[in-house]
């Protein structure tokens, strides 16, 4: 896609071709882009493990953070904003050994100021919680 040319879909300016190189590492494909939802999955491979062969929880956390702030900065994009993570709390709660992760990112509150995003992350196979997590954001003019 050239950068300079509007792509109508909301989706198209978060690939993972146009994302910077840690968060296309850690591989979150957006599927669904909205102020209040954001929808998404990653292909959990051996890249993602940690040298004990799970994955590294750092993955969770940078899928937590990075559907958040889509979505929250969808939510302020109109007022001539975006939304910047000023406290992110992932937990952990299963080991994974790799395979289709779902990741679902839906607003708490979301207020003139800040926002609180709650993201949870499954297992697609069987739909068990992996990790959850909450992005506290702040609403900040863009920059000019």
């Amino acid at each position: 896609m050239n950068l300079g040319q509007f792509d109508p879909r909301p989706t198209a300016k978060y690939a993972l071709a146009t994302a910077s190189e840690f968060v296309a590492s850690a591989g979150l494909v957006v599927d669904e882009v909205s102020g209040t939802r954001v929808a998404g999955h990653i292909e959990l491979t051996p890249e993602h493990f940690t040298p004990w062969g799970v994955v590294h929880g750092g993955v969770y956390t940078t899928a937590v953070e990075s559907a958040a702030s889509i979505g929250a900065s969808e939510a302020v994009k109109g007022r001539g904003e975006f939304a910047v993570g000023v406290h992110n709390a992932t937990d952990f709660l299963r080991a994974s050994k790799g395979g289709r992760i779902d990741v679902l990112a839906e607003p708490l509150q979301q207020g003139r100021i800040q926002q609180l995003w709650l993201v949870t992350i499954t297992a697609s196979d069987s739909g068990k919680a992996l990790a959850r997590g909450q992005v506290r954001l702040q609403n900040v003019p863009l920059p000019t």
